[in-house]
């Protein structure tokens, strides 16, 4: 265990030290005129107009109606994901049938659709919400289905011997054997629908922080475009490094077992 614990802070120096050194090329690089300001401002000037936009709540609402919707969509695609991998799971045919559109879904964008979702949904919130839900719903039926058939033997007769039905050995045995799966799907739809939601934002929204980083980009206004990027970017890593922490305890946990 000591060993691992220095393996682990000795992993975790090296990765701040090669973003602290990124960031310091990149800030050397800029305030030198090497790269153009046009094109990029240096790295403390991103963060010190990222201070300014928080603290003077211009743009609290932008975030607010990302964040809601992100969190909406994360949501309908972590339990509807959930529910349809365990539906295929229980179904050997019509997974058959369903993996190959499963492996081919993310090679056709599913921004194509954002046009029929307008017509369904029209501009605004729930346009977004479901853009993000269809981004992120599939990797969480992969990762239900892999999950779900690493499920030890052993653990399928546990529940043949108590005489569960489907649904509560699903919920009562599979679902906390698969557990680490289920995690690293969640990490992932995550992810993906914070890309499904943005760039909904960009192509067509009235509010997000998407949409003023779209105008900023516009307006040629780097330091609120930048400072834009730079929250959302500091939010993903927040929320994506407290999923990874929860999913590694996890696997440490499954595997001492």
């Amino acid at each position: 265990m000591p060993g691992k614990s220095s393996h682990a802070v000795g992993v975790a120096a090296v990765r701040i030290a090669v973003i602290f050194g990124a960031f310091a090329a990149l800030e050397a690089l800029c305030r030198l005129s090497i790269i153009n300001r046009m094109t990029m401002i240096p790295p403390t000037e991103m963060a010190a107009a990222m201070w300014q936009i928080v603290a003077g709540g211009k743009f609290n609402a932008d975030i607010a109606f990302t964040v809601v919707n992100t969190a909406v969509a994360v949501m309908l695609s972590v339990l509807g994901g959930f529910a349809i991998g365990a539906v295929l799971h229980a179904l050997p045919r019509l997974r058959q049938a369903s993996e190959p559109l499963l492996a081919a879904y993310y090679a056709v964008p599913v921004f194509v659709f954002y046009p029929l979702l307008i017509v369904f949904f029209g501009v605004g919130r729930s346009a977004l919400i479901v853009m993000g839900a269809l981004v992120g719903i599939v990797v969480m039926i992969v990762n239900t289905l892999t999950g779900l058939d690493h499920v030890p033997p052993v653990v399928a007769k546990t529940a043949s011997v108590l005489r569960l039905g489907y649904f509560r050995k699903l919920m009562l045995i599979r679902l906390p054997a698969a557990t680490p799966h289920l995690i690293t799907g969640v990490r992932l739809s995550v992810a993906y629908s914070v890309i499904g939601i943005v760039a909904g934002e960009f192509i067509l929204s009235t509010a997000g922080l998407g949409k003023r980083i779209a105008f900023a980009y516009q307006d040629f206004d780097n330091r609120t475009m930048y400072g834009s990027l730079l929250i959302l970017l500091v939010l993903v890593m927040l929320v994506n490094g407290a999923l990874s922490y929860w999913e590694k305890r996890v696997h440490r946990r499954f595997n001492a077992q």
